[in-house]
């Protein structure tokens, strides 16, 4: 079985992320859209950012135009956007597809049992989010209707 820390991606930069990097961390990753009904979550998702990110959690957002083409820009537009309108801090990487033949190799490992030795999932849409625990595993995943300031993702990452 896979972990996290087998992939690496490219950034929003366009440099290399290496997940081995976060050993040891929690993680929440999401699929993000500048132009959803959704992006407001940027809001709630930089403040979970803010309020545990000295407590070994990280969010890294994948920016992705898979549904309804919103998320057009480029890696440099769709950074701008996140840092102006939203204030995001949090890791954003490279613009990715998330679904379909064109999935991208981090997203078959979130969506795919054999790969994640969890749940086979797909992703409904933007800002669904996936829980991956300190020792790089899949833990669970959340669809956009539920906010980053959810009981169950706080309490997901306060326990030991």
């Amino acid at each position: 079985m896979k972990t996290i820390y087998d992939y690496k991606v490219e950034d929003i930069s366009g440099d290399e992320f290496d997940f081995a990097s976060l050993k040891g961390k929690k993680i929440l990753i999401v699929n993000t859209a500048s132009k959803c009904g959704f992006t407001p979550q940027f809001d709630g998702l930089e403040k979970l950012y803010q309020d545990y990110k000295d407590d070994n959690f990280v969010i890294i957002g994948f920016p992705s135009n898979d549904f309804g083409q919103q998320d057009p820009g480029s890696n440099e537009e769709i950074a701008e956007f996140c840092k102006i309108n939203y204030g995001v801090t949090f890791p954003m990487m490279s613009k990715i597809s998330v679904k379909g033949d064109s999935i991208a190799p981090i997203y078959q490992f979130l969506t795919q049992k054999d790969l994640n030795g969890k749940k086979n999932s797909s992703v409904k849409w933007n800002f669904q989010k996936y829980l991956i625990n300190e020792d790089g595993t899949l833990e669970d995943y959340f669809y956009s209707i539920t906010n980053p300031d959810s009981k169950k993702i706080t309490k997901w990452i306060e326990k030991d």
